[in-house]
């Protein structure tokens, strides 16, 4: 009890029901000598090209088959459960070994949030774009047909809209998603409501189902620049290079804010290391 009384004078709790892990850090050599590491190297890989492979597959066949019957195929619909499932389904298999970025943003705000190191952030987003290409290589490779007459899945600013707005589209797509997984991940949310059985996944699965059918009339749906790069790298055409940079950067730019917002603001880490100097001096 006396413990209790003395924590709340410092205005801390005596003992945390939960805790955060240490920063992870900046580059840390010992990890490429652990078969984890590579492992989980390979199921970014592995991930990335199934949801490529399943999800382009569904843009090119929605597209062929609305192009003769416009009530045919699943629709934007269909489209955002395609992109929404794959996530939640792969997230679910991969959390446990890679983590289940996916997507190269994502990693980047985990990076900046120090919960990667540079090395893991840097081996994982090639991964994911080898990934991407292969997994958009097989789409190619077994409906030739399809893939090019249909554009290939590649994201592209729809007619229309500027690219400040393409840009802006996805800075804020990212910045859901990005955010959604900072919080479905976050040791102190999962330890105040344990009596929720949430699993993380599918909150990060229905952000990118969301964020789909909210931005797929106005770019096509980046938020995950591997997928953008997959695309763009096997079709190859000047439409999906001549705004390929918006979907590089406002990723980047909508998970930075994103693990700003959550670890400096909702996490009060500022105000923790400013309390921590204090107590220091």
């Amino acid at each position: 009890m006396a413990k209790d009384v003395e924590g709340a004078e410092h205005g801390e709790f005596a003992a945390k029901d939960y805790h955060d892990p240490p920063p992870t850090p900046l580059f840390d050599a010992d990890e490429l000598t652990k078969w984890s590491f590579y492992r989980a190297v390979i199921a970014e890989f592995i991930a990335t090209l199934l949801f490529l492979y399943i999800t382009v597959l569904t843009v090119i066949g929605y597209k062929s088959q609305s192009a003769t019957d416009q009530c045919g195929g699943v629709g934007i619909l269909g489209i955002a459960w395609a992109f929404g499932g794959m996530i939640f389904v792969l997230v679910y298999c991969t959390a446990g070994i890679s983590g289940g970025h996916i997507n190269p943003a994502v990693t980047f705000g985990l990076f900046l949030a120090r919960k990667v190191s540079l090395l893991r952030a840097v081996l994982y987003i090639v991964a994911q774009s080898l990934g991407a290409i292969c997994g958009v290589g097989l789409v190619k490779a077994f409906q030739k047909t399809l893939y090019d007459e249909n554009g290939g899945g590649a994201n592209s600013l729809a007619p229309g809209y500027s690219k400040g707005t393409g840009l802006a589209a996805e800075i804020i797509g990212t910045f859901v998603l990005v955010y959604t997984v900072f919080s479905a991940t976050d040791p102190k949310r999962n330890a105040r409501d344990s009596h929720v059985p949430v699993l993380a996944p599918l909150p990060i699965g229905f952000a990118v189902f969301m964020v789909h059918l909210a931005t797929i009339p106005i770019t096509g749906t980046g938020i995950n620049p591997a997928r953008s790069f997959g695309a763009a790298v096997i079709y190859n055409q000047d439409k999906a290079w001549d705004d390929h940079w918006m979907f590089w950067l406002g990723p980047f730019i909508g998970a930075a804010i994103a693990a700003f917002y959550h670890q400096f603001v909702l996490r009060a880490g500022a105000i923790k290391a400013l309390g921590s100097f204090r107590s220091n001096a």
